[in-house]
């Protein structure tokens, strides 16, 4: 038996053991620290931001640069661009004023202002801005008689982003143009309007 208490005594080949042992336990925590830091450092980049939640409610929303987030408490709940994007919708059904239905199809371009708004205020931006436009579209157009209609593609567009852009400002977002791509008459119309066209140019 050897005394504990008196290093002395301990067999070089366990101190040895030991010191071995010591050794990798702190390379192992170094390790795992060093893993830890790494992995919960963060690069926003340009014309991005990260909403982060922490213990599951919003704590901040993360500009571009470095940040460092708490490992087991914070999350990235939502990454954003906020570039200019595009939503093409499909041509929509609306009724004029001397009730002449036709088919309008609508691009409409905006950007996220508001990251936290537009996480947590609506659940499908886009879907919600599809359903606002053609919803207001239709009152739009419900107004106007078709010859107006043809006539006033950008009065149109104009109020559309005024109304658009109201609208979407409680979810974040900026609604910067408003563009009817075509606006399609029934065939009977069209054909009228090209027997006309060709009469004049005769």
């Amino acid at each position: 038996m050897f005394n504990l208490t008196n290093l002395n005594n301990i067999p070089p080949l366990l101190l040895q053991a030991s010191n071995y042992l010591n050794l990798i336990i702190v390379i192992a925590i170094a390790f795992i620290l060093l893993l830890l830091i790494i992995r919960n450092i963060r690069i926003v980049p340009q014309a991005k931001t990260f909403v982060i939640e922490r213990l599951g409610t919003y704590h901040a929303t993360w500009q571009t640069g470095i940040h460092a987030k708490i490992p087991f408490v914070d999350r990235i709940a939502n990454v954003i661009t906020l570039k200019e994007r595009v939503a093409d919708f499909d041509p929509q059904a609306v009724i004029t004023k001397d009730n002449v239905t036709m088919q309008i199809d609508t691009v409409i371009f905006y950007q996220v202002v508001d990251s936290k708004l537009y996480t947590y205020g609506i659940e499908n931006p886009i879907l919600a801005i599809e359903n606002l436009s053609a919803t207001t579209l239709r009152n739009l157009i419900g107004d106007l008689e078709l010859d107006e209609t043809l006539t006033s593609r950008d009065v149109i567009n104009t109020n559309m982003r005024l109304i658009l852009d109201i609208a979407t400002d409680p979810w974040g977002i900026k609604v910067n143009r408003v563009e009817l791509k075509n606006i399609m008459p029934p065939r009977e119309i069209q054909q009228a309007m090209e027997r006309q066209m060709k009469a004049e140019r005769e």
